[in-house]
């Protein structure tokens, strides 16, 4: 291996061998350290590869002789949305990263795609893992792509279109009365049991680097220039992490130069662990007894997360914002109306946060702005509308 593993907690170091779960010291996340030099940027030949994910494969887990378990994903569009631009009264550029295009329809494809990859090559035999909707379909999708059977928990308040795509990929389906924390529980239960393989988020370190790719890729798309801002709806936060990860590598590797983005966080009002603990000073998340809101990616009451997340807001001078499921329909809705995209709640929440932000002066009307649609609105059956 041309990687190492470190924890993010209590910083020990460990080879990248086997199966790896969390620190077995702190029980805190692994992060991906590569050992291997990262290329000039002007060296990788990036305009003859694919349009997908693994184009970045010097910052990716992937060894030269490796092809990876992948359906296409990555490559989605970072559009210029002008008119919602002027709807908010941001005079600086705005674009809409629109992850509905992946090929599971949300932007779970890049971390599922590449921890299967992982887990494959390593000999796993079966996957589970608890789900609030796309990354039991990205999971289920995977695994029948490398032929490896997948188990996943979901809340029984699950859309039920998201149910129905995780079944026809092949997946066994169970469904609980209570949230995705408690489907967790019933996760590393089935694993400890069956010696399945657990892709819960952080539980295993490749999710957060196909999640990685988000950062990579809007940097390509904007032309190796950073935006100001980066506003992205909030559950677990592997997203946020990787692209927090990404833009660290990117400019110690000068392929851009910093300061990187600004990341900003953006949970519902009924869940809202990072929101309440960057404004209590807080250095941890602590659980949301009772976790509500329509948008089901951000129905994650304790996320394992949770102290990355944090150090990521605050080293990049971002914060966090809550939003009303009111808010965040009626966002989702102006997406669609306006830019012609597919939104989902989760990239409702994203654009009704933008708007928080800037009457909260948190952002200016100068800034330039990347605002994420982490899935298809569809694959929810408009049940949030």
């Amino acid at each position: 291996m041309d990687w190492t593993l470190e924890c993010s907690g209590c910083r020990t170091v460990v080879t990248a061998e086997g199966l790896p779960t969390v620190c077995s010291a702190c029980g805190s996340p692994w992060l991906v350290r590569y050992d291997r030099q990262t290329p000039a940027r002007d060296d990788v030949p990036l305009g003859s590869r694919e349009r997908s994910m693994w184009r970045y494969r010097e910052f990716l887990p992937l060894r030269s002789n490796e092809e990876p378990v992948s359906l296409g994903e990555g490559g989605t569009p970072l559009l210029h949305a002008r008119r919602l631009a002027e709807r908010l009264g941001l005079s600086g550029a705005v674009w809409i990263k629109d992850e509905a295009t992946n090929p599971t329809g949300s932007f779970k494809a890049r971390g599922l795609a590449a921890a299967v990859t992982r887990a494959a090559f390593a000999g796993a035999h079966r996957f589970v893992l608890p789900t609030a909707g796309n990354a039991g379909v990205a999971a289920a999708a995977y695994g029948a792509r490398a032929g490896i059977p997948v188990r996943v928990y979901a809340p029984r308040t699950t859309p039920k279109p998201l149910l129905a795509q995780m079944a026809a990929y092949g997946a066994q389906v169970e469904t609980i009365d209570g949230h995705i924390g408690d489907c967790g529980r019933l996760s590393r239960a089935y694993a400890a049991e069956t010696m399945a393989f657990d892709l819960s988020t952080l539980r295993e370190p490749y999710r957060i680097e196909g999640k990685k790719t988000l950062g990579l890729e809007i940097a390509e798309q904007l032309g190796w220039r950073l935006p100001r801002a980066i506003i992205y709806p909030t559950g677990g936060g592997t997203g946020l992490i990787g692209m927090w990860k990404a833009f660290r590598e990117l400019i110690a590797a000068k392929w851009v130069e910093g300061p990187a983005p600004r990341l900003f966080s953006v949970q519902a009002t009924g869940c809202a662990p990072v929101v309440r603990a960057v404004e209590a000073g807080l250095d941890a998340c602590e659980p949301v007894a009772n976790p509500v809101t329509v948008a089901a990616g951000l129905r994650v009451p304790g996320p394992l997360g949770g102290v990355l997340m944090l150090r990521a807001i605050r080293e990049t001078g971002g914060g966090a914002v809550a939003v009303t499921d009111d808010e965040l329909t009626a966002g989702a809705a102006l997406l669609a109306s306006l830019e012609g995209v597919d939104a989902c709640p989760e990239g409702g929440a994203a654009v009704a946060a933008v708007r928080k932000l800037l009457d909260g002066g948190s952002i200016g009307r100068e800034d330039s702005l990347v605002v994420f649609n982490t899935g298809a609105g569809v694959l929810y059956g408009r049940d949030f509308k």
